[in-house]
């Protein structure tokens, strides 16, 4: 009972639909024998033709109460110009063998369809229910504070720069910056991990995520069109809409197969009456009706795109956000991942682990540093920034210009700073010594003068070993890096992950290119897995975009086809077990349905089959076929 209050309105009406249909079958099928038992009781002159007549008026009400939808919905098919559709065969086949007497067929074909129907509705709450409860991340309301007074509004209605405060136990609405407080945060709903994140002042908290314990305020970063909430959210309602090639052939092939199966019905109960002496018409009627039944292609129609919702399911489950079922597709096919290296394998918390200072004045150098880097959220500035630890004093730089993929060029106190990579300031003339330091280093010159260099250092993310190996295991051939950074430290990294192949010092134009170089000298598919701005490119240019969402850039994450919520590349082993699992069901169901159909047409044809393994051969086929597209979910 707990589990029938629990379906929705819709099911609960189809299972009392089933349950009269099925009492209205038991009752019309012992009501001759009733009648006969009763006969000199009530003096009835003749029992059986009246068993008969009863029996058949409460098969037709059965049929009705069960069909009765299906009719409709294939008279309004028609009128929106689709005569072939699975309603339309099934209209016309049971009404078909209620003319030729065949009661019982025809209600049990509606009664199994029906219940088919139900399984699927069933199945298909059941894959939602992993992506949808990302729905409840969407906040309601927003507490925020104007004129030192707390107003509960839309998280809509909230700008940039204000400041809301969140309680324990609400969801946080907007995207921003702790200002104040500190606390745990929940973000199961977003990564798929239990454990609680802490919350303090200065860091990044994710809209959708919730506060267990302490009062926040934050102060918003983003509109919530633009939050991070609303952007999951927009990914779960689109992933729908981008079939694979593997359910766009179901449908072309659906359009194709029914009206060819439809006229070779037509041709079976027709032909055969004209060309053979004496032939049973009521025959081959019936064989022309089963050939109908049994070629509703429903069983295909139905679980295939079921497949592909459950396997977005189950990677929703894990903290996988797939876009559509085509990416899931294509997944399957990767045999060569391309990673870029820092917030992918590397953990992209960068620490200053030396200051070379050409005048000594290594607090001079970081203070320059610091403040030239003090607009840019970059990693590299922010642990410049943090290893400064003093007030920064913005008003004193100006003109700040970002060299794309070199640095920063900025006035500093009356002095023009270059402050970047050895490119920088190589392409300004500026005469210095490159450092032998592994590491990434910030070179900086005042006015043309090299002042120093500041070497920052990156660790490598904890399951990023295990992620490479993984990949290998499950038939990865080829894994290839490619960095910005120096190769020093690139070839560092490759040694520590056993990575095949890296390129380093390049610019986000020349990653495009190695990256259109790849995707030539490969022959199945190539994913490209990013964090930064500077990814973008790439991750639109693979054959897959896989983008470490939960402290990506937003551009990433809207280049990307799958976003990995929780920042672990281990996680990509997970979504290509998916993927092939999810392929392997819909080439099962695919291959069952129709060699199942094919048989039992050839059955029906030559009369051997009759009307109940034609209800197999459709119903029971999709019913199977439904079940097993149902493992997709599990992940």
């Amino acid at each position: 009972m707990k589990i029938f209050k629990e379906m929705e309105d819709e099911q609960k009406e189809s299972i009392i639909k089933i349950l009269i249909t099925l009492v209205l079958f038991i009752v019309a099928s012992v009501i001759p024998e009733f009648i006969i038992m009763r006969t000199e009781e009530y003096g009835i002159e003749n029992p059986l033709a009246l068993g008969i007549l009863i029996k058949s008026i409460i098969y037709i009400i059965a049929y009705i109460v069960a069909g009765f939808e299906v009719i409709k919905e294939a008279f309004e098919d028609i009128t929106h110009g689709e005569v072939f559709g699975e309603n339309f065969l099934m209209t016309v086949a049971t009404i078909g063998a209620i003319a030729i007497g065949e009661f019982p067929e025809a209600v049990l074909v509606m009664f199994l369809y029906d219940i088919g129907e139900l399984f699927e509705d069933i199945a298909t709450d059941k894959s939602r229910q992993s992506i949808t409860e990302l729905m409840n991340i969407r906040p309601d309301k927003a507490n925020v504070i104007r004129d030192d007074k707390t107003l509960q509004v839309s998280p809509e209605e909230v700008k940039i720069d204000e400041i809301i405060e969140v309680k324990p136990g609400e969801k946080i609405p907007l995207d921003g910056i702790v200002v104040s407080g500190n606390a745990l945060i929940d973000t199961s709903a977003l990564t798929g991990e239990s454990v609680p994140r802490k919350a303090e002042i200065g860091n990044n908290v994710l809209s959708g995520c919730i506060n267990t314990n302490g009062v926040l305020r934050v102060k918003v970063t983003k509109l919530f069109g633009e939050s991070t909430v609303s952007k999951i959210l927009d990914l779960v309602e689109n992933a729908a809409d981008k079939k694979s090639k593997s359910e766009n052939f179901i449908t072309k092939f659906s359009k194709v197969y029914t009206p060819t199966v439809v006229m070779l019905a037509l041709l079976l109960a027709i032909v055969p009456i004209i060309a053979i002496k004496n032939a049973n018409a009521v025959e081959w009627i019936y064989r022309a009706l089963s050939f109908l039944v049994v070629s509703c292609p429903c069983a295909l129609v139905i679980s295939v795109p079921l497949s592909f919702f459950g396997g977005i399911g189950g990677a929703a489950k894990k903290g996988i956000l797939i876009k559509g079922s085509n990416y899931l597709e294509t997944l399957s096919k990767v045999d060569t991942v391309v990673f870029d290296k820092t917030g992918t394998l590397t953990k992209g918390v960068f620490k200053v682990q030396k200051i070379n200072a050409v005048e000594g004045n290594e607090k001079g150098l970081l203070r320059i540093a610091a403040h030239c880097e003090s607009f840019s959220s970059h990693p590299i500035a922010v642990s410049i920034i943090k290893e400064y630890n003093e007030t920064i004093n913005k008003e004193l730089v100006t003109d700040v210009t970002e060299v794309n993929g070199r640095g920063i060029r900025c006035n500093f106190e009356g002095n023009n700073i270059l402050i970047g990579n050895n490119k920088l300031l190589v392409e300004n003339g500026v005469e210095f010594e490159e450092t032998t330091d592994v590491g990434t280093i910030v070179y900086i010159a005042k006015n043309q003068k090299y002042l120093g260099s500041i070497v920052i250092a990156d660790e490598v993310k904890d399951d990023a070993k295990n992620a490479i190996q993984g990949l290998k295991k499950n038939g990865v051939t080829k894994i290839v890096m490619l960095t910005g950074d120096k190769k020093a430290v690139a070839e560092n990294v490759a040694k520590q992950l056993n990575i095949d192949e890296y390129s380093a010092e390049l610019l986000p134009a020349d990653k495009v290119d190695r990256l259109e170089e790849l995707l030539k000298e490969e022959n199945g598919k190539l994913a490209f897995v990013g964090d930064g701005i500077n990814d973008s490119p790439v991750l639109a240019r693979a054959d897959i975009g896989i983008a470490m969402g939960g402290l990506g850039a937003d551009s990433s994450i809207e280049a990307a086809d799958i976003v990995i919520m929780t920042d672990e590349p281990s996680k990509i082993i997970d979504s290509i077990k998916i993927s092939r699992k999810t392929m392997r069901i819909v080439k099962e169901n695919i291959i069952f349905a129709i060699v199942i159909k094919i048989a039992v047409l050839i059955l029906s044809a030559v009369g051997i089959a009759t009307m109940w393994e034609a209800v197999f051969a459709d119903v029971g086929v999709t019913i199977i076929a439904i079940i097993n597209a149902l493992r997709a979910l599990r992940s």
